[in-house]
């Protein structure tokens, strides 16, 4: 039998999560949240009238795109949201990176960008971070088709100035420039003051890791009308009906407890300093962290031969076998507990 039809079939190389153990174990490898999201969800999900799921759910997601447009200071105009901020990414890049130029995004950085890219045939270029794990700035002055950047960065953890920003959004004028903000809330300061500004900015945030909904994938855009009017348009010719019914009800009520949310990032920023000290002592080095994980090495051991250790007594991290960060570690930030039991799993390991 012929199998000639093989040879249309589109080949990737998709992106590789964080294993997801199916039995109990300290989890610290794909950057949740340790803690519940807000009573408020919580009770806003007991209270939720199931009847509706019967109906389709609106697919402008008007009602949360007024709580963000609020909370943000911003016009509905402005939001655009979808399924966890990969889905926001995804659409963003169809709508965006469609020139002959290539897209440019650091060497090191989520690696989903060039899954994306490949996925749409879209030509990129990765720029070399410095030895230090920092984006040049100066690198990005040059003709290309976007730019995508996540800050803070992921895993190397660092988080640039709203002004480095802004020098790159600026010397862009005729490509759209995205910030991906995953992990804005655990350091630095995010670039939203500049959408009013500079009408070729999209900064992207999610609620997967500072608000703790990983699990209902919610994630969001804000930029000028017009880009999130583009967005919506390739949206709506693809699943006009993204979020569910359960997700704009309880994501609405997770972004009104504001004091929560602040609550839960304090202390995971407080525990993720503790943490650092400790593993400094352990002989680890840190990059300094702006998010919810440490990226770390440690002076004389492996870092392949620390995470199957660690793998060993049911405390998994994340390793990447890649070049120039084979043997660093990034660790997410659990509970104090789980923390206080990760140290001293690696005291006798290292």
């Amino acid at each position: 039998m012929s199998q000639a039809w093989k040879k249309n079939i589109r080949k990737v190389v998709p992106y590789v999560p964080g294993e997801q153990p199916k039995r109990k174990v300290i989890k610290l490898n794909t950057n949740e949240n340790p803690y519940p999201p807000s009573e408020k969800v919580t009770l806003s999900l007991e209270q939720f009238n199931s009847d509706c799921l019967k109906l389709y759910p609106d697919p402008d997601c008007l009602s949360l795109r007024q709580v963000l447009a609020e909370y943000y200071g911003f016009s509905t105009e402005n939001i655009f949201v979808g399924v966890g901020s990969d889905d926001v990414l995804s659409v963003a890049f169809m709508t965006f990176f469609n020139s002959d130029k290539p897209i440019l995004f650091p060497d090191i950085t989520y690696s989903f960008y060039s899954v994306w890219a490949d996925l749409y045939r879209i030509p990129y270029r990765k720029i070399p971070v410095d030895n230090d794990f920092r984006i040049k700035k100066e690198d990005y002055y040059c003709d290309n088709g976007g730019i995508v950047f996540a800050n803070p960065n992921a895993p190397t953890a660092i988080c640039e100035s709203v002004d480095f920003v802004e020098d790159i959004v600026k010397k862009n004028p005729g490509a759209v420039v995205i910030v991906d903000e995953a992990y804005i809330d655990f350091g630095g300061t995010s670039a939203l003051g500049l959408v009013n500004r500079y009408d070729n900015l999209l900064v992207v945030q999610t609620f997967s890791k500072s608000r703790s909904m990983a699990g209902m994938r919610i994630g969001y855009a804000i930029g000028n009308a017009e880009l999130i009017k583009a967005m919506n348009d390739v949206k709506f010719s693809i699943n006009s009906y993204t979020l569910n019914q359960s997700s704009l009800y309880a994501g609405g009520e997770a972004v009104k407890d504001d004091e929560y949310f602040r609550s839960t990032v304090k202390k995971i920023v407080d525990t993720r300093e503790r943490v650092r000290k400790s593993l400094e002592k352990l002989g680890f080095c840190c990059t300094e962290s702006c998010t919810n994980f440490l990226f770390a090495t440690h002076a004389t051991k492996p870092a392949g031969e620390i995470f199957e250790a660690l793998k060993e007594k049911d405390i998994f991290v994340r390793y990447f076998n890649l070049p120039r960060i084979d043997n660093y570690l990034r660790i997410t930030i659990g509970t104090d507990g789980e923390m206080d039991m990760l140290i001293e799993a690696l005291k006798t390991i290292v």
